[in-house]
């Protein structure tokens, strides 16, 4: 939807499959309405029976002359009125649930793809608790009035029109009085609703923030008890709260003056009735069962309206999320997916020709990089801090596009590659190893679920993972946490290295996958690099320069640039900026490889 699109109308057109079924849900709505009127008009007919005997509308029409004889008949009539309105009630409450339910269900999935396809760079720059509270207590909202407050709209303009009809059947100026709130009640709504808007958006904006909040400190709670914070974030989170409860009460002060006003409309319109329909009665001009059935009436016709607040409430609280979830909807990646698969099987060769990158409106990060990695061989890139390693990788992985120049795997620009092709012919370790909550044995296939045990563990024992799996309290079941937290960094690490080899890929590409593990640790990781990348390219970003100088091929990063490339020996023979970072961090100048 636009921004000028009413949400109503943005549902009403994404969901057309839905459209049957919301037709049968009024048609049952209908009935159910028609239905719960009809004892009013019962309870009339009665009182006309017991005033006015064979003269009655029964014995007038059906000729039925005793008194107790057409209270049966009103009876057994008002037994089947009973069982329909039951019927249709238990009807229209199964299709408004479920078409509620599938509605929040379908926007909830929706939504996530959208969210799930967007860059890297957009996850970055956007809270993760702002897009829960859309995922879920805006779709939650949605939910909500699609159950209840849709239902009692429809309800409440039905039960006007069946009554009207028999307002204005029985007396025109009797109708004219009691339906004159109506249109006060009409305004009334129109005004709140248009007054309320803002104030629910200012409500679902406030919770996103709370959320976006609440999540971001869970996520760091070590490093907030590590630097003894927790009252000044406590003080924070109970600050977001505070806006997000005055951002409510605005709504609530707001949306409950609406009830006040329709009460008083409720009160003038009864009153009317009483009086008017009164009077007629005395005078002969109306029927006693009449007037009973039109002051029923009136009360089914206007106290229903008192929940319109509520409902109102319900309604302002969903559009504003609605428009929250579309937006979410419209969202489109700036990296589209190509249409053209890999020659199978690929082998590996990675080419960047001429590459400049940056970040949104900012400088180039990389400025003209040229560089080869030959089917087979591993490379590695290497520089300073911010000298462009990890913007590299996101370019390789097609985590986002070049400004200019192209990214090459096997000869082919990676943006013309399918999504499965270009990623599933690449083995990805980042420095950050991300497991999921689930055990050993789901985290190691996550990239490959239909792999046996026995794949899975053959990849363990080529990440040197096997032996810590199978010391655990139940092995490959072992279930890790969320993130992992109850293995050690350098066990999560040879698990994420086991998950990138369980894919076969033909590229195996590593982000600073030993710097923060112990000198044991990195030991093993390098063993079994040394072993995997034998037969697959590597393309290797590393810090610990220690951990790449075996590396048929070393490139130098520098300020965006490729400063220099070559072997670990030529780079120190050479002695520029490899020389110099080598020297900072061993002391002294690397002795030749024999």
């Amino acid at each position: 939807m636009t921004s000028a699109t009413p949400p109503l109308r943005a549902l009403w057109r994404h969901h057309r499959r839905y459209r049957p079924r919301f037709a049968l849900a009024v048609l049952m709505t209908v009935l159910n309405t028609a239905a719960d009127v009809a004892p009013e008009l019962l309870l009339g007919v009665a009182i006309d029976i017991v005033v006015r005997g064979s003269d009655s509308f029964v014995g007038t029409v059906f000729g039925i002359e005793g008194r107790f004889e057409q209270l049966v008949v009103v009876a057994v009539v008002n037994a089947l009125v009973w069982v329909v309105e039951s019927l249709t009630d238990y009807a229209a409450s199964v299709l408004w649930r479920g078409l509620a339910q599938a509605v929040q269900d379908e926007l909830r999935t929706e939504a996530y793809t959208a969210v799930q396809a967007m860059d890297i760079g957009w996850h970055e720059r956007t809270p993760s608790g702002q897009v829960l509270s859309v995922l879920s207590d805006d779709v939650n909202q949605l939910e909500r009035f699609l159950d209840v407050g849709a239902r009692t709209v429809l309800h409440t303009a039905l039960t006007v029109v069946f009554v009207g009809i028999v307002f204005g059947a029985t007396s025109w100026q009797v109708t004219v009085l009691a339906f004159l709130p109506v249109p006060v009640i009409a305004w009334g709504s129109i005004r709140f609703q248009r007054r309320l808007e803002p104030l629910y958006a200012d409500v679902r904006s406030t919770a996103g923030e709370v959320a976006a909040v609440v999540a971001g400190n869970l996520g760091g709670v070590a490093t907030i008890r590590a630097f003894t914070a927790e009252q000044r974030e406590s003080a924070r989170v109970a600050r977001a709260s505070r806006e997000y409860r005055l951002a409510n009460a605005r709504a609530i002060r707001s949306s409950s003056a609406f009830v006040p006003l329709i009460r008083m409309a409720i009160l003038a319109g009864f009153s009317a009735t009483l009086l008017l329909g009164g009077w007629y009665t005395l005078q002969g001009r109306l029927e006693v069962g009449l007037f009973t059935v039109l002051v029923f009436m009136t009360q089914r016709l206007l106290w229903p309206l008192t929940d319109l607040g509520q409902t109102l409430d319900l309604y302002q609280r969903a559009m504003a999320s609605t428009r929250r979830i579309f937006g979410l909807l419209e969202l489109r990646p700036s990296a589209v997916e190509g249409s053209v698969a890999l020659p199978s099987p690929p082998r590996g060769a990675l080419e960047l020709r001429g590459v400049r990158f940056g970040y949104d409106d900012g400088p180039d990060v990389l400025q003209g990089v040229d560089l080869v990695v030959p089917a087979g061989e591993t490379h590695a890139v290497v520089g300073t801090t911010g000298a462009g390693k990890s913007s590299l990788l996101r370019l390789v992985l097609r985590f986002a596009d070049p400004r200019a120049g192209s990214v090459l795997l096997d000869g082919r620009d990676v943006r013309e590659l399918t999504w499965d092709s270009l990623r599933g012919a690449i083995g990805y370790v980042s420095q950050d190893a991300f497991l999921f909550h689930g055990t050993v044995r789901e985290n190691i296939a996550y990239g490959r679920p239909d792999a046996t045990d026995a794949q899975v563990e053959e990849a363990a024992r080529a990440a040197e993972a096997h032996d810590f799996v199978a010391a655990l309290p139940d092995g490959y079941a072992t279930v890790v946490g969320e993130r992992g937290q109850t293995l050690s960094g350098g066990q999560r690490q040879r698990l994420a290295l086991a998950r990138a080899l369980l894919r076969d890929p033909a590229l195996l590409v590593l982000d600073e996958a030993t710097s923060a593990v112990d000198t044991e640790t990195e030991a093993a990781i390098q063993r079994s690099l040394a072993r995997v990348t034998a037969t697959r390219t590597a393309l290797v970003v590393a810090h610990r320069l220690s951990t790449v100088r075996d590396a048929d091929r070393i490139w130098v990063l520098s300020a965006g640039r490729v400063a220099e490339s070559g072997t670990h020996d030529e780079l120190v023979a050479r002695g520029g900026a490899y020389a110099g970072l080598w020297a900072v961090q061993t002391g002294e100048h690397a002795p030749s490889s024999p």
